[in-house]
């Protein structure tokens, strides 16, 4: 079985095709993504209309690629599927309906897929991990921990009640006049910082539930530089980084422990801890979450940086999953901007999913 994967939610355009083996486990036969970076750069963030334009612009280029490196025909393709919310709504709409005409055009049974559902599933393809298991998901628009008991399966148990951790460091960034994307700048800059320079908040640290908050640190570290009373020096920025990025590591980890036992408490000992999203890359974060895991004898995975932020490969996978059970979606399949794992979850958890 292969199936074609379509990726538009934000400002990655991605295509890619994945082979389905007779073990069961997963094959990326190609994993075509063109970044927006230098489209958005200028405006020091994601603006949607530009992002939908590059997806219209580029994306039947990214599927013919994806197509030609896995060495197939579109009519050798078992399936379609195409992320259909949550995201930025023209990304979305570009995606969704390019899947759509080509299934409907080639015959192809088609299928929608949530995007946070195609972070939950990656480790299944890179590591082929067994349910259930526990998903940390952060990025610059979702921070989460969520139960992944089965496809379709989810349960969410703590989230952000207001910034998402990626969000936070990009947001950060900017305050410190640091080149977009911030995230990846801020880490850069930690390493040569002192993490006790600045005396931060730790929100949500040791409180019941495993929830998350990050505005009142942001807030913290807009307080700090206004304390400076002048443009911050170099040595200020790096120490402002290591400290803010020491605080949002405490954090996790904090809230990432209470995310397991909770788990524990409700479905028994998770598989593993998986972790997701684009901040899934700080290495500083991940060093911490081994040391937690090492302590509580849960195994790490963290699939590779490219399939943790968005990607077509995830998509087609998520796809292959659902294609398997039998779960298919129709031509009137609406985008969504916000698509909760979790149908029950508090609205008030997470707007941006």
């Amino acid at each position: 079985m292969r199936v074609l994967g379509i990726e538009s939610t934000c400002d990655e355009t991605a295509a890619a095709v994945v082979e389905l083996r007779p073990n069961g486990s997963g094959a990326i036969l190609s994993n075509e993504v063109h970044s927006q970076i230098a489209e958005h750069a200028a405006y020091g963030g994601v603006v949607p209309e530009i992002a939908a334009r590059a997806h219209v612009e580029i994306l039947d280029h990214l599927v013919r690629r994806a197509l030609d490196k896995a060495g197939m025909r579109f009519s050798d393709v078992d399936g379609v599927a195409a992320a259909a919310g949550p995201g930025l709504i023209g990304g979305v709409m570009v995606g969704l309906t390019t899947g759509k005409a080509l299934a409907l055009a080639g015959g192809k049974p088609f299928v929608a897929i949530n995007h946070l559902e195609a972070h939950a599933l990656t480790a299944r393809l890179t590591d082929g991990v067994d349910f259930p298991y526990l998903l940390l998901l952060v990025s610059g628009g979702h921070t989460q921990l969520i139960a992944v008991r089965g496809v379709g399966e989810y349960t969410r148990i703590g989230a952000t009640v207001d910034d998402a951790i990626g969000e936070a460091f990009d947001k950060v960034a900017k305050m410190l006049h640091l080149p977009y994307p911030g995230g990846p700048q801020v880490e850069k800059e930690a390493r040569s910082g002192d993490p006790a320079a600045f005396e931060l908040p730790r929100p949500m640290l040791r409180r019941p539930g495993a929830d998350f908050s990050l505005s009142g640190l942001k807030t913290a570290v807009r307080l700090e530089i206004q304390k400076l009373g002048r443009e911050p020096r170099p040595a200020d920025i790096a120490n402002l980084c290591a400290s803010f990025q020491a605080a949002i590591v405490d954090v996790i980890g904090d809230r990432t422990r209470a995310g397991l036992r909770l788990f524990r408490e409700q479905f028994g000992p998770p598989k593993a801890l998986v972790v997701a999203g684009g901040v899934a890359a700080n290495q500083a974060i991940g060093h911490a979450l081994t040391r937690l895991t090492t302590q509580v004898g849960v195994k790490l995975i963290i699939p590779p940086p490219g399939l943790c932020t968005d990607n077509g490969a995830m998509i087609a996978w998520a796809g292959l999953e659902r294609l398997r059970l039998g779960m298919t979606d129709g031509m009137d399949f609406a985008p969504r901007p916000r698509w909760p794992l979790d149908a029950s979850a508090s609205a008030a958890h997470n707007g941006k999913a």
